[in-house]
């Protein structure tokens, strides 16, 4: 019998791979055979061993650069004692992903501010068309907390490429807690550009009022975000709506964000059947449909891209 490798489960646990050219596997008797599916070959961007505080690296975004062959990949490196939380770090590649710049920091958790020390995650890269600059988004967390659920946006940006990072305070209209995964998406909302950042929250666990509920942030500046919409709970049994990813889909001004699930009030369960949900909105994402499962999209609570 034939056997495939799967490479990307868990694989943030002890280094990040970027996968190039064809694989080689191997049969049930031992026998080379020639792999035909979409996973590339393999190359080591980090290893968690470059991190003595750290116990693991995970959460990689890969983002094209200004010039050819120029990418950038910013992570996580999970710190010790911490189960989802750390520092966020950059590396360059210049040859399409060959090798690897040292990494740079972008946010660091032994960079106090004032008296407050803090801890971060889940990064978020994007390039504005007719910018220079390259930012960065992601999670920030009092360090002191047992885990990043009531983390709120951070920013940086880099103008040269990736070397080096500058921290900016943001215009927050959205000041509750939020959870990143996906990328910027860029739209318009009644005739006007607007960037949209998906989100959701996951505060029922800590507080009985809290809620696990899906959002879009959006922003005309990449400086200044408020709260756009919420994605509307299924109308029979509500879904933990999480870590969904926005695409442009059909007609001009039409998305759908599909999303990852678990039960809403038991999230070591999955939803059941097990399947990720969608939404879609045609005014450019203002407005957004009740959340449906997709019924060939099996998901047993696993991330999505």
């Amino acid at each position: 019998m034939n056997s495939t490798p799967i490479l990307f489960k868990h694989i943030d646990l002890f280094t990040f791979i970027f996968l190039i050219t064809p694989l080689v596997s191997m049969n049930g008797y031992g026998e080379e055979i020639e792999y035909g599916g979409d996973v590339m070959d393999v190359r080591t961007i980090h290893r968690i061993e470059q991190h003595p505080h750290a116990w693991r690296v995970w959460q990689p975004f890969i983002i094209k650069g200004q010039k050819k062959n120029h990418l950038i990949v910013a992570f996580g490196a999970m710190v010790n004692g911490k189960k989802d939380m750390g520092d966020i770090l950059a590396t360059v590649s210049k040859n399409d992903g060959d090798t690897w710049e040292e990494p740079i920091p972008i946010f660091d958790h032994r960079q106090r501010k004032g008296e407050l020390q803090f801890a971060y995650a889940n990064p978020v890269l994007y390039k504005s068309p007719g910018q220079e600059v390259i930012w960065c988004y992601a999670m920030r967390n009092p360090i002191a907390s047992e885990n990043s659920e009531e983390s709120h946006l951070v920013a940086a940006f880099t103008a040269d490429g990736g070397f080096s990072w500058t921290p900016v305070e943001m215009a927050m209209r959205y000041t509750g807690p939020l959870i990143l995964n996906a990328g910027i998406v860029e739209t318009e909302i009644k005739g006007e550009k607007r960037y949209l950042l998906p989100a959701h929250r996951n505060t029922l666990a800590a507080d009985p009022r809290g809620s696990r509920d899906h959002f879009i942030l959006s922003s005309s500046s990449l400086l200044e975000w408020k709260l756009e919409a919420f994605i509307p709970q299924p109308t029979k049994a509500r879904v933990f709506l999480h870590e969904g990813n926005i695409a442009l889909w059909g007609k001009k001004g039409e998305l759908k964000i599909v999303m990852r699930t678990a039960d809403y009030d038991d999230t070591s369960l999955t939803t059941n059947p097990p399947r990720a949900y969608s939404s879609v909105s045609i005014d450019g994402g203002r407005n957004w449909s009740v959340a449906q499962p997709e019924p060939d999209l099996h998901n047993a609570k696993s991330k999505g891209y």
